[in-house]
């Protein structure tokens, strides 16, 4: 009997331990194969977008994408850029979703605030016993990282962060918040909670006319009550503004003085506000910063997966520089080169679910004409110009216009792309809504053309079999094509 006792408490024991296993290993392989919020594209006509407004602030100013664009729409995506002046910190903010920035130009500081994790920069107390009085306890924070043209910055949802432009020259960040992402639980809304600053009401307005009705329904019921409160406007002020006076300062352990300008509503700083005194903060000097990058580099190459030691939560590698022409996946001397930021470069990337890249293109060279089989593909031209051609499934041409800098365009998954350079070349970068994008050629070596059978392409476009060897052949440049003699420019 006793015996029998101590099998059957084995076996249960084990069927805990097992079960308890397997529910996390559903947990991790849900998570790698999250899929995003399903939306209509129902697109007859994409266009080019440019910002459609403007919001000022003390030291630099926003723009914001119309977030009720069709185009943005089906892609469930948000963009904004913001230009920081010199001596402007962008205050620190967290948003509802996975988001990516890319440095367009400038350099700075960036830090960010990962719960659970220790504050591993710590100010030296190696200083005179009168400094020291005056310091106080000094300061100790999460890691700040170094930040210049070209960098991709990737944020987990709900991750506080914030820049400050330390360079001579504005910093420029444009960034795509994936707003359909399955770490967004609350709605096909772009929310940004500020911890700082006063922001104007216009960064809470940024909602499709879906979230304009419900914050209609809403105002009718609350309206009675923001009557009641002391006289202050209760959009758009930073999360400290909502709270109860005495019940922050209590929390805080702070006085109610200092509450009060955790609250003031300043709308003439914004949320790039300028640092009057000297901004003091401990972060490495910019040679360990390029030896990191260094080091970072020798793991470009994909490594086949992870075993779990490389990186933990508090060491993830939020930043990568994408515009060093040695990392380029492909380069054609004539055409120019592709680089490719993805899960396997920057692992970081398989929890946001998204990944990036950065093509240059010389004068009247072309990308190849190919689709994204698993992503939304949103296009920030970074320079030059340029012609652009979209096909949908029904081989309508739904754009076909001619792009410059600062434009956005959108390229639906499965949807037939091609993109040209003008005469001074073309360059973008193209945010993916997925971890390890592919692109499927139409043309060019590796491309669906040369690996058909020269039959079966004959039979398809009713040729003769010649016509379909040439059509195979035509092109055997890998993605990016350099321009024929015969090109003409425009």
């Amino acid at each position: 009997m006793a015996t029998y006792s101590c099998l059957l408490s084995v076996t249960l024991s084990f069927l805990v331990l097992f079960s308890s296993c397997s529910a996390q290993i559903s947990q991790v392989t849900s998570r790698g194969r999250q899929q995003r919020t399903e939306t209509q594209c129902n697109i007859q006509n994409l266009n080019t977008l440019e910002p459609q407004q403007r919001i000022e602030s003390e030291a630099g100013h926003t723009d914001l994408w119309d977030q009720n664009s069709e185009d943005l729409q089906c892609a469930n995506v948000a963009v904004i850029r913001h230009t920081i002046q010199n001596r402007g910190l962008l205050v620190p903010s967290y948003i509802n979703c996975p988001q990516m920035m890319y440095v367009l130009q400038g350099e700075g500081l960036h830090g960010a605030s990962i719960p659970g994790c220790p504050e591993t920069f710590q100010y030296s107390q190696q200083q005179s016993q009168s400094q020291s009085r005056s310091q106080g306890r000094g300061d100790e924070h999460q890691k700040v990282r170094q930040i210049r043209e070209g960098d991709v910055i990737a944020l987990p949802t709900g991750i506080a962060h914030w820049i400050y432009n330390n360079g001579q020259s504005n910093l420029v960040v444009v960034s795509l918040h994936d707003i359909g992402n399955a770490d967004n639980q609350l709605d096909q809304l772009f929310r940004n909670f500020f911890l700082g600053g006063s922001p104007q009401q216009e960064f809470q307005g940024q909602s499709r006319q879906q979230g304009r009705q419900q914050g209609q329904q809403g105002q009718s019921r609350q309206q009675g009550r923001q009557q009641g409160q002391q006289g202050q406007e209760q959009n758009g002020d930073n999360v400290f503004s909502g709270f109860n006076q005495d019940l922050l300062a209590e929390a805080l352990n702070i006085d109610r003085e200092l509450v009060n300008k955790l609250q003031r509503n300043d709308r003439q700083r914004g949320i790039i506000v300028r640092v009057q005194d000297e901004f003091q903060v401990v972060a490495p000097h910019r040679r360990e910063q390029e030896r990191e990058e260094q080091e970072q580099e020798k793991w470009h190459q994909p490594r086949g997966g992870s075993n779990g030691l490389e990186e933990t939560l508090c060491t993830l590698s939020l930043k990568y520089n994408i515009n060093k022409p040695s990392l380029a996946d492909v380069f054609n001397p004539r055409a120019g080169r592709s680089t490719s930021i993805n899960a396997y470069v920057l692992p970081i990337l398989e929890n946001l679910q998204l990944s990036i890249n950065k093509v240059v293109l010389y004068k009247n060279a072309i990308y190849a004409p190919h689709w994204n089989p698993q992503a939304h593909s949103i296009l920030y031209i970074t320079q030059g110009s340029g012609r652009i051609q979209i096909v949908s499934q029904r081989g309508d041409t739904v754009f076909d216009d001619n792009v410059k800098e600062g434009q956005v365009v959108v390229v639906p998954q499965e949807f037939a792309v091609v993109q040209k350079a003008g005469n001074s070349g073309l360059e973008w970068i193209s945010f993916k809504t997925h971890p390890l994008a592919k692109i499927s050629q139409l043309a060019g070596r590796g491309s669906f053309l040369t690996s058909t059978p020269v039959d079966v392409l004959a039979n398809a476009f009713g040729v003769s079999r010649e016509d379909a060897r040439r059509l195979k052949n035509g092109r055997r440049e890998i993605t990016l094509f350099s321009p024929l003699q015969s090109s003409s420019d425009y």
